[in-house]
């Protein structure tokens, strides 16, 4: 820890003293910004293989990292953030010897559908589906899995509907699986106040506005849903890049749509769908993880603890961690992916 502090005080020394070079030499403020997002986003941690394979809908984009025949962890990230919510945790889960793989959900980045007729379909079911398919086609037969927010419900489903695929799970936020039913019931004022880009994609301004301002929309959910999250442009601009998908605006608003029953799902998912809506209990081994600033709206732990019926435990994470937890305490989520095959 102390040589990371270290190195980033070396950086941040480089970066001063040239912005103060650039002054002296009499140089515009617009060169020195250029020059500090530069270095901004030399900073920034990646991946090096980034893949594509075809998985039957999809012709799905992922990240991989690590030993060919390690154990496999698949990471899923979710809305409005990418695979770079996990590119700190994954050097971590590579050097204890895991083989890494975090894809582009349906909508984000080069994750491509088949065929222009398929229904650009956000359902709960089908993005487990995509997961399931993905593990197909890599030859993947087991798992650990972690996730937040869409991520998190999608590895809730997949350790709920294919416990035999799934060797334990983290999940940031605890039990997300739902029903259009039980969304049809109001929640008190306070509550549907903070669901207020839900209630603004069910209409047409909402679909055209987030078209037309994605980027901007997106950095405001990233500032309310982790307040204390000091990003910087460079870290926002790399995940802004999975927003510009074809099908990202169409993907988002029918998930959205779909939870209040707005928008109908596709028929092949009718079954799926039906045992997710008896909110079935968990029981791999699972960890559920909370940040102590998370602007959006989550559970309390209390309320979903007995939806796991395996071996669990909770971990709360201060320090100002909001709704982006993998990103803003990578350490702390390796650690959990680590210690739940432990349990």
């Amino acid at each position: 820890m102390s040589e990371q502090i270290n190195t980033r005080r070396r950086r941040l020394l480089g970066t001063t003293v040239a912005g103060l070079s650039l002054m002296e030499l009499g140089l515009s403020g617009l060169a020195n910004a250029q020059t500090t997002s530069t270095a901004a986003a030399s900073r920034l941690a990646s991946f090096e293989n980034l893949r594509q394979v075809n998985t039957g809908t999809l012709n799905m984009g992922y990240a991989e990292a690590g030993p060919q025949h390690g154990p496999v962890v698949i990471l899923l990230h979710g809305w409005p953030y990418d695979i770079y919510s996990f590119a700190e945790v994954t050097p971590l889960l590579v050097a204890q010897g895991y083989r890494v793989i975090v894809p582009y959900l349906r909508g984000y980045g080069t994750t491509r559908f088949l065929s222009p007729d398929t229904p650009r379909n956000g359902q709960q079911a089908v993005v487990a589906v995509d997961i399931i398919a993905l593990m197909d086609a890599l030859k993947i037969d087991k798992a650990i899995f972690g996730g937040f927010d869409w991520g998190g419900r999608t590895v809730n489903i997949i350790a709920a509907l294919w416990p035999e695929r799934c060797k334990a799970m983290v999940s940031v936020s605890g039990y997300l699986i739902g029903s259009q039913a039980a969304n049809q019931a109001p929640l008190p004022p306070k509550a549907e106040l903070a669901w207020w880009y839900q209630f603004y994609f069910t209409t047409e301004r909402g679909y055209v506005g987030y078209d037309k301002n994605r980027n901007e929309f997106n950095k405001l959910i990233w500032r309310l849903a982790s307040p204390k999250w000091n990003f910087d442009e460079a870290t926002f601009d790399r995940t802004a890049q999975s927003f510009n998908n074809p099908d990202h605006v169409a993907v988002v608003i029918h998930n959205y749509r779909w939870r209040l029953g707005l928008a109908q799902g596709e028929s092949q998912y009718d079954e799926l769908e039906q045992r997710l809506a008896k909110a079935p209990t968990i029981s791999v081994p699972t960890i559920t993880m909370e940040g102590d600033a998370n602007g959006a709206p989550h559970p309390e732990p209390a309320a979903y603890a007995k939806k796991f019926t395996g071996k669990y435990a909770h971990r709360n994470i201060g320090g100002g961690v909001g709704h982006n937890l993998p990103q803003e305490a990578p350490k702390a989520f390796a650690d959990a992916i680590i210690d739940v095959a432990r349990l």
